[in-house]
């Protein structure tokens, strides 16, 4: 799977696909990550990437042209299933979504700035709109890591035990994941379930069951 990211801060995303899970994804060859730099398709000798915007309010706009200029580059080399923008106006990413995007072979997602961009890329350019939550950021950089990282741990050959995955928030009919425990039995007064030292398999299945249905 390869996805692009355009961003005018590139550098804040090197730090979350350097460690852990995508690192991991990155080296075994299953997950591909570009980043473009948008001001490499800037206007004129300052790589003027915004402007004003029409009607006078505050803020500054990505401006269509080198957001096109990216994207017709990236069209121009290979197809792409899907072109998402990372806005908190846009559909609620959910685990749904991500197991969605793991089907895909290419995806771009575009990181928005300042105020936003130019509705016209949003109309003409964009396929998806996606949001983490009904808050704001300062960009789509962090967020377009939180979709990254959720695919990447879907991707069939990147976790070493996959069957933990079965098991995970919203993975199963969209409940929450059951409580785990682990050594030791007993700390400060604080016991483990006794049921889940029980050794009746089914009984336990039906007991994390019952307690992820209370979570939801």
């Amino acid at each position: 799977m390869r996805i692009d990211i355009i961003s005018v801060i590139p550098e804040i995303l090197h730090g979350p696909f350097s460690h852990a899970i995508i690192k991991k994804a990155i080296n075994k060859g299953i997950l591909e990550i570009y980043i473009h730099n948008l001001r490499k398709y800037g206007l004129g000798h300052r790589k003027k990437i915004d402007d004003y915007p029409y009607g006078g309010e505050g803020g500054m706009v990505l401006r269509i042209e080198p957001v096109y200029q990216c994207f017709h580059q990236l069209f121009s080399e290979r197809d792409y299933d899907e072109t998402i923008f990372m806005t908190p106006d846009g559909k609620l990413f959910s685990q749904k979504y991500a197991e969605y995007l793991t089907e895909k072979k290419n995806i771009i997602i575009l990181c928005g700035r300042y105020k936003g961009i130019d509705q016209r890329i949003r109309d003409h350019l964009i396929t998806q709109e996606i949001s983490i939550g009904p808050y704001v950021l300062s960009g789509g950089e962090l967020a377009s890591a939180v979709v990254v990282e959720s695919i990447s741990r879907l991707l069939p050959g990147v976790l070493n035990n996959p069957d933990s995955m079965e098991t995970d928030s919203f993975q199963r009919k969209n409940l929450a994941a059951n409580p785990i425990y682990t050594r030791p039995f007993i700390y400060k007064g604080w016991s483990v379930p006794k049921i889940l030292l029980s050794g009746h398999h089914k009984k336990i299945k039906e007991w994390l069951y019952k307690k992820s249905i209370k979570k939801k």
